[in-house]
């Protein structure tokens, strides 16, 4: 019996303790939430109740004709499929380069092999406004400006893409080099090897790596700026602040109905991924 009494009280303890970190947790992500609730209901109001004071956090109507006007505007429809086609491949193209950077530098012995690794990730510390100009030049040059290959090719194997190799490189130096040498034994070539083992194994660093790509790729605002003239090729950040009334003054409830729109994909691929982005992220640990 005292058993079973000390049992329950164990039990109540852990069922409060659990309670009070639930609340802990939930008084955490208040600063997180609120701004997206705040983003949605003022996108349901008119530019007059968003400046209330005091505001409301429940619009009084439901003001759906905001979400109209962004199709109405701006062809944000395709402006929203440009996004999301070129988000998709830089991310497509820069993890496929992660992947195989990653594994070279972990795994495969070459002259000046640490050398490398250390110039490549001293081209972090070079701010991208440096590289603007010459680039866009020669982007003229190949007659490739107010294209989408500017867009695509200088993200994906700009600095963002050494930030992923050395995630890569961090997880495949974890694994065990005695699987290495059973495969070498076995007769099997470094290709066989990246592909039969070190491949499936990298699954979930591979995810998380994909999600941070997609989110840096779908938040590109300076490329599209400079590369794309034409509004039907512009990406949803470039045309966001484009909202205006013909006093070039911001249309607040339009500006954040389409603001609401553009974070669907994002929290879509975080909330159908984010266990693996979780798991990719933990296993990706610091080691020389």
């Amino acid at each position: 019996m005292r058993i079973k009494k000390l049992r329950r009280r164990g039990s109540r303890v852990t069922g409060w303790r659990l309670f009070g970190l639930h609340l802990l947790l939930l008084a955490f992500s208040v600063p997180f939430l609120f701004p997206t609730w705040w983003m949605v209901t003022a996108s349901l109001k008119t530019v007059n109740e968003i400046f209330d004071f005091p505001n409301s956090l429940i619009p009084n109507g439901r003001e759906w004709g905001n979400y109209r006007e962004v199709f109405r505007l701006q062809p944000f429809l395709k402006q929203y499929w440009n996004s999301l086609s070129i988000a998709t491949l830089v991310t497509i193209i820069q993890v496929t380069i992660c992947v195989l950077g990653g594994y070279a530098f972990a795994k495969i012995r070459f002259f000046a092999r640490d050398k490398l690794f250390v110039l490549m990730l001293a081209g972090l510390l070079m701010p991208a406004e440096v590289t603007l100009i010459p680039l866009f030049r020669l982007m003229v040059n190949w007659n490739l400006s107010d294209t989408y290959a500017p867009v695509i090719l200088i993200p994906a194997f700009g600095a963002h893409a050494a930030v992923g190799v050395f995630l890569m490189r961090q997880f495949f130096i974890e694994i065990p080099a005695e699987l290495e040498e059973a495969a070498e034994i076995d007769g099997l070539s470094k290709f066989h090897i990246f592909r039969k083992i070190a491949l499936p194994l990298s699954g979930p660093a591979i995810a998380s790596l994909s999600i941070l790509t997609f989110l840096y790729s779908w938040n590109l605002f300076l490329e599209p700026l400079v590369f794309l003239t034409d509004p039907n090729r512009y990406t949803i950040p470039v045309v966001l602040p484009q909202f205006t009334d013909t006093y070039g003054s911001p249309i607040w409830n339009i500006q954040l109905a389409a603001t609401s729109l553009s974070v669907i994909p994002v929290m879509v691929v975080f909330i159908l991924a984010q266990r693996h982005f979780i798991r990719g992220i933990t296993m990706t640990g610091l080691k020389n």
